[in-house]
């Protein structure tokens, strides 16, 4: 009876001990996918910081085309001639104000009348001539 008690407690204590090397193996398993993770992490940002780099180059390049000096080519005869200067994109002052002329006076006539169609017609289209009005004078203000 001895005999059982001392192998069944011999294999109880190597199994525990086999069970603390098992859990360590685990721990240091779970380090090292951790790890791995964090390496995939670092290579994404790192990927991430090269393609804004490009983006940043070509945005710097397209300025450095915007910014291009107008060339002026004498011709045998005498004359010359000179490139057009880029145009300036966007919309002027007087068609901006027209635009928004037209809405503030589309909903200011339509709150103040009593015909809401008609109020709005009215105040939209007089509107649009103040904005239009206000706009020419801030573009020749610009010039």
């Amino acid at each position: 009876m001895k005999a059982i008690v001392l192998i069944i407690a011999a294999l109880s204590i190597v199994s525990c001990q086999n069970q603390d090397k098992m859990d360590i193996s685990k721990a240091k398993q779970a380090s090292i996918d951790s790890m791995k993770v964090e390496i995939n992490k670092q290579k994404v940002i790192d990927s991430m910081k090269v393609e804004m780099a490009k983006v940043e180059k070509e945005k710097e390049e397209a300025q450095k085309e915007a910014q291009k000096v107008v060339v002026v080519n004498h011709q045998a005869d005498g004359t010359s001639t000179a490139a057009a200067p880029a145009k300036k994109k966007g919309w002027s002052s007087a068609a901006k104000g027209a635009v928004i002329g037209a809405g503030v006076g589309a909903i200011t006539g339509a709150a103040v009348s009593k015909k809401k169609g008609e109020g709005a017609i009215i105040g939209g289209l007089a509107g649009a001539g103040v904005g239009a009005g206000t706009g020419a004078i801030i573009d020749s203000k610009k010039k």
